[in-house]
């Protein structure tokens, strides 16, 4: 009788190792995926960022740009602080541009693709960030993602206090598209 109660911590040893294992491949498959689609996540975005209004901006010195990426963001070398940062900045950059104040003359389908993708692609970057166990309601360093809200509110406050108007939506563009390229080196610390 000694002998069958001797293999159930075996066998549960077993199943916890099987469990373990399952989440990890599951954690490798939902990352894996997320950096095999970041080159074409980052060239797509621009290509679309530049389809929504091709034509060339127009002449807006009078509206000088009233904010800065946080350029402490790209010090942070810990890759799950990075993804985080830059999750929260592509939630940021899907909420400024699916805004009813966006230019009436953009290109309506090149700006709904846009927003396909950022979405796609947060739900991707989410998965993996929650598989890896790091996504969690208030994640990363409260300054970092202090220091995204501010960035954006000054971009919202910037937009408001200039209208709205076409010159303003073109500088948030440009800004849009350095996003795009911080977000990418962000990402890249991720596979470190």
């Amino acid at each position: 009788m000694a002998a069958p109660d001797a293999l159930q911590p075996q066998r549960w040893h077993r199943a916890l190792a099987t469990l373990l294992l399952f989440a990890a491949l599951t954690t490798a498959r939902a990352c894996h995926h997320l950096r095999t689609q970041q080159r074409s996540f980052a060239w797509d975005s621009l290509r679309l960022l530049h389809n929504i209004d091709p034509s060339p901006p127009q002449d807006c010195q009078h509206q000088a740009p009233t904010f800065r990426f946080p350029s402490t963001l790209l010090r942070n070398s810990h890759p799950q602080q990075a993804a985080a940062a830059a999750l929260h900045i592509l939630q940021h950059l899907f909420t400024t541009l699916n805004s009813s104040s966006t230019p009436q003359h953009w290109d309506t389908k090149a700006q709904q693709e846009l927003l396909n993708n950022l979405h796609h692609y947060i739900t991707n970057l989410e998965q993996c960030l929650t598989a890896i166990g790091t996504l969690k309601t208030k994640q990363g360093p409260r300054n970092l993602l202090l220091s995204i809200n501010k960035y954006f509110n000054n971009i919202q406050h910037f937009l408001h206090i200039h209208n709205h108007t076409n010159c303003a939506w073109d500088h948030i563009r440009f800004e849009v598209q350095t996003c795009f390229q911080y977000v990418d080196r962000l990402i890249g610390r991720m596979r470190r």
